[in-house]
């Protein structure tokens, strides 16, 4: 679902009042046929090779200072100074991130700019993302009203591949110092044009759990003289929702969902596997709590096969760490969101996501803030991940103009 921008829900006049607002919007088309043109031609994460080369190519025209590609792989950065910053005195600085790849879902959509890559599509919005950045970065390099740097960071691989570490790990922060990074997404459970932000835990942690059970197969009329993987994998996908209920405090926040098992052939309908595998992910917010499930299914799982004559296995993984919001980037940021939207279109106490995103690494090592722009739509089935999801492109120039107004406030000599 494609929201028009005559239908957004933006409030102008307010948002009229901000001359960086007005002078992306004047150039809102462009963005748009930009985000279609990322979104006709998704890419994987780590394989982002023609959305890269458009950020490249994109940098470059805008007149930014710099434009360096190959960093984690696929990633991009670009270098913008204002003021009296040069490459060897940046000044202050800061980091605002955006995310490009895609997911490997097919397309539901008809429209024209629909994905051309059977079986790959945008279903998260990182095609608006990586936009609203580069139509920041086209506002900065014409308007260098601020003393300082900021580096322009188009991150590859959100989408399960940790592409934020990847970046961290190729010497990102070394090359390009940020004193606070910032990053945003899209939401369609807020209204088109509304921003959120808090403190703390903004995303959970997302860990991927593996159980292989090994019992003994045989024939389906003859059971008795089996060790039944698939009754055991019944059993402990049973146990292991009692771990949340029975030994995560009623106060802290876990889920367990094992969401995919394989055992047997569908073709034999009386032969009883001698194997059976689980596969699920765990979600917390506090490491205490991840270590404490971790223990939990390590000791329980293989205590229930034991019971059935089997044995189980348990292989986790912890893949993203908790997003977690600096208290005072997360309060610069609010007041930012608040200034450029207005009181009753910021919300500041937005419920965390039990969701999760790779911007938590660089939280792990930089301090900042990870936002949430409203784009609408959810009541229309326009939900994240969704086979008939697309963009807000009514959006875009806000989203630039928060990016904008983060770099012009943090490196502000008026501002702390």
């Amino acid at each position: 679902m494609n929201i028009p921008v005559q239908d957004a829900t933006l409030d102008d006049t307010y948002l009229g009042q901000h001359r960086s607002f007005q002078a992306i919007r004047s150039f809102h088309s462009d963005m748009v046929r930009i985000r279609h043109q990322l979104h006709q031609q998704p890419e994987l994460g780590f394989e982002e090779v023609l959305t890269a080369r458009l950020v490249e190519e994109e940098l470059r025209r805008y007149g930014v200072d710099e434009v360096h590609a190959g960093i984690g792989k696929t990633g991009v950065v670009g270098v913008i100074r204002g003021g009296k910053a040069t490459a060897a005195s940046p000044g202050k600085t800061i980091g605002l991130r955006a995310d490009m790849d895609a997911l490997p879902m097919p397309e539901a959509n008809e429209f024209e700019h629909r994905s051309q890559k059977p079986g790959l599509m945008h279903g998260c919005g990182h095609d608006g993302h990586t936009t609203m950045l580069l139509g920041a970065a086209r506002y900065l390099a014409r308007h260098r009203d601020f003393d300082g740097t900021v580096h322009l960071i188009f991150q590859p691989g959100e989408e399960g591949y940790a592409g934020a570490r990847a970046m961290i790990q190729d010497g990102l922060f070394e090359r390009f110092d940020c004193d606070a990074v910032y990053a945003m997404h899209n939401w369609p459970g807020l209204a088109a044009g509304m921003l959120a932000v808090r403190p703390g835990p903004v995303m959970a942690a997302a860990d991927r759990i593996t159980i292989e059970i090994t019992g003994r197969g045989g024939h389906g009329a003859h059971a008795y003289l089996a060790v039944d993987p698939v009754l055991v994998a019944g059993h402990i996908i049973t146990a292991v929702q009692s771990i949340v209920s029975r030994n995560v405090s009623g106060i802290d926040a876990a889920v367990i969902s094992l969401c995919a098992m394989q055992a047997g052939n569908l073709g034999a309908m009386s032969v009883i596997p001698s194997t059976a595998s689980l596969v699920g992910t765990v979600r917390t917010f506090k490491p205490a709590v991840q270590d404490l499930v971790e223990r939990r299914l390590k000791e329980l799982v293989p205590a229930i096969a034991h019971g059935f004559g089997a044995t189980a296995t348990v292989h986790y993984e912890r893949i993203y760490p908790a997003t977690v919001n600096s208290v005072v980037q997360a309060a610069f940021g609010a007041q930012v969101a608040s200034e450029l939207v207005g009181a009753d279109r910021f919300v500041g106490d937005l419920d965390p996501s039990m969701g999760a995103e790779d911007f938590s690494f660089m939280l792990q090592v930089r301090p900042g803030a990870y936002f949430r722009i409203g784009q609408g739509g959810a009541q229309s089935g326009c939900f994240l991940h969704n086979t008939r999801y697309d963009f807000n492109d009514a959006i875009l120039p806000l989203g630039a103009a928060l990016f904008v107004r983060l770099a012009e406030q943090s490196l502000s000599n008026k501002t702390t």
